[in-house]
């Protein structure tokens, strides 16, 4: 039997590059023009999978057919679809949907009656935000016949975001790339939606077509879906064809809350893959927190704070949530000290006892890049206008959250995850805002742009990438460039279409979230809102918090 193939092939960096483009492209164009289904917004990353299908099951198979010996190798396969899930966590709401129409809202939402120009546009660093009135009117409305598309009104901004957002990018996979060894070889940690993928591509090299794609099981696991789904949709069109209802409630405590029961069959799927220890736990807690919330409600349990629209209602619950993340990830990384102490020998004193050979980064340049890399994006977040402290405190809370939300998923699979509370609310809420001060109240607001609802991170893309090299023989330092690749790639495709679209359309008329709501939400249920009422640290948040980590400190260690 011949050795596999190589996977960092020249092809295979190209096609990884293409389809990361179409798919940073087409789904905006899927969301906004077509008002479809949303490809890339959770960590299911439906997009990257539909076409990987494609790509294995139709394109290399037919290819095969023609060249027995030319089609591509499972290594090669592979590559293309951990650019696709780099894609997946930039193109929509993981970054680019929300970058673009948060760097004019400021401006096109302004009215005398919220007074913003006043409130704080005085704050708003230049390099923030495109400096044309016209331009960010443009965006939003759609261009007058005959005008061109103000590409230079939005060059130096972009420049200067993509500056931060590539090295917070560069620092989520120098971070995957440490944990990796420890999640995947001593832990030994599932990863349920990487599973798929490996499957489409097992024993291709041995075929023209994956078993996979021979199974009767898989088709018929593939036509009820299908058939449900398609019969809704035709429902939109003929009313002939019935509608499957495929989700209610239960309503608990007078209906002041509901209990979803929703048949979903992604989630159905995925959780076929995970223990039924971590699939009863998933369920018992969302039950357990409606029963709260209920409580809540029936008691007149209330609280004088309010946090932004992206985090969870009501603030004791998201401060309770957000406590339990944080001793996730404490007690993660306390878990994993043995390893992380070997990081840190190697990286600082090239321990030869330490082998990272097989990593796609040396631990050296993995420790020392997410190091420098978070000192650039301080730096940067400080000339933006926020205090050192701030801006400190803002990036431990937001990698933590990326790290839990990374960890919860590599563990249990859970297609759809969110934080329940975003960084920028809990360092207001944490220190104060006096402490935050009104240019970091602004600064912090304009941080929305890439750490908003984070039901999509690229750390999480990066860490189920290393997960498809499992296995895979020899060394792997280009896949680290195949990934910072498809990063450069889908932010210039996802927002070249974003902008060709909305100066085309008008950008408010494509999706009134991402153009309305999500939107103004920074600016309108955070910073407006904070600087119009100053307060100092939240005790009760902090109490919240802390029962939250003591519980979950209780239910890891009862675990391990």
């Amino acid at each position: 039997m011949s050795p596999p193939r190589s996977g960092y092939t020249f092809r295979a960096f190209f096609l990884g590059a293409l389809f990361a483009a179409v798919l940073a492209a087409g789904a905006p164009y899927c969301n906004m023009v077509l008002r479809g289904s949303y490809m890339t917004q959770d960590f299911s990353t439906p997009g990257a999978l539909f076409l990987f299908f494609f790509l294995v099951g139709v394109f290399n198979a037919l290819y095969k057919c023609v060249f027995p010996s030319g089609g591509l190798a499972r290594a090669e396969l592979l590559l293309i679809y951990s650019m696709m899930l780099i894609a997946s966590a930039i193109t929509t709401c993981g970054l680019s949907e929300y970058l673009l129409p948060i760097m004019g809202s400021w401006l096109y939402f302004a009215t005398p009656e919220n007074r913003w120009d006043d409130l704080f546009h005085p704050y708003i660093r230049d390099f923030l935000v495109p400096d044309d009135a016209r331009a960010i009117k443009h965006f939003y409305e759609g261009l007058p016949t005959g005008a061109s598309i103000p590409w230079d009104a939005w060059l130096l901004p972009l420049l200067g975001w993509s500056a931060l957002i590539v090295a917070v990018y560069f620092a989520m996979i120098c971070v995957a790339v440490v944990l990796r060894r420890q999640w995947i070889e001593r832990e030994k940690l599932i990863y349920p939606l990487a599973q798929l993928p490996l499957d489409m591509v097992r024993q291709s090299d041995e075929s023209r077509l994956p078993p996979f794609f021979k199974s009767a099981s898989l088709w018929i696991g593939f036509a009820i879906p299908c058939l449900i789904s398609s019969t809704n949709a035709f429902h939109n069109y003929f009313h002939v064809f019935p509608q499957i209802q495929l989700s209610s409630g239960i309503g608990l405590f007078r209906d002041t809350v509901h209990l979803p029961v929703v048949l979903s069959f992604p989630v159905l799927g995925f959780a076929y893959l995970i223990n039924l220890e971590i699939a009863f736990s998933l369920w018992f807690c969302n039950v357990l927190v409606n029963v709260q919330k209920g409580l809540y409600g029936v008691l007149g349990v209330t609280s004088g704070e309010a946090l932004d629209t992206f985090s969870v209602n009501p603030p004791a619950i998201a401060h309770q949530e957000m406590g339990a993340l944080i001793a996730l990830v404490v007690l993660t990384l306390w878990v994993g000290r043995g390893h992380l102490k070997d990081v840190c020998r190697k990286a600082f004193f090239n321990a030869e006892d330490v082998d990272d050979s097989d990593e796609i980064l040396s631990y050296r340049v993995a420790v020392v890049g997410a190091l420098t890399s978070l000192g650039f994006a301080g730096v940067w977040l400080y000339l933006s206008g926020m205090p050192p402290l701030v801006a400190l405190l803002f990036l431990i809370s937001a990698f933590a959250i990326f790290v839990a939300l990374t960890r919860i998923v590599a563990e249990s699979g859970v297609p759809e995850a969110r934080t329940p509370m975003m960084p920028q609310s809990f360092v207001a809420t944490g220190i104060g805002t006096t402490a935050v001060g009104e240019t970091g109240i602004t600064a912090l607001g304009f941080s929305f742009t890439w750490a908003t609802e984070l039901r999509v991170v690229v750390m999480a893309s990066a860490a189920h990438a290393l997960k498809l090299l499992d296995g895979q023989q020899g060394r792997h330092r280009p896949f680290f460039w195949a990934l910072m690749l498809a990063v450069l790639v889908s932010m210039v495709s996802s927002m070249w279409a974003i902008l060709d679209l909305s100066y085309r359309y008008g950008g408010i008329n494509l999706n009134r979230w991402f153009f309305g709501g999500g939107a103004r939400a920074p600016f309108e249920s955070f910073v407006a809102r904070l600087l119009l009422n100053p307060t100092g640290p939240s005790w009760e948040g902090w109490f919240s918090t802390g029962v939250g980590a003591a519980i979950m400190s209780g239910l890891m260690l009862a675990r391990h």
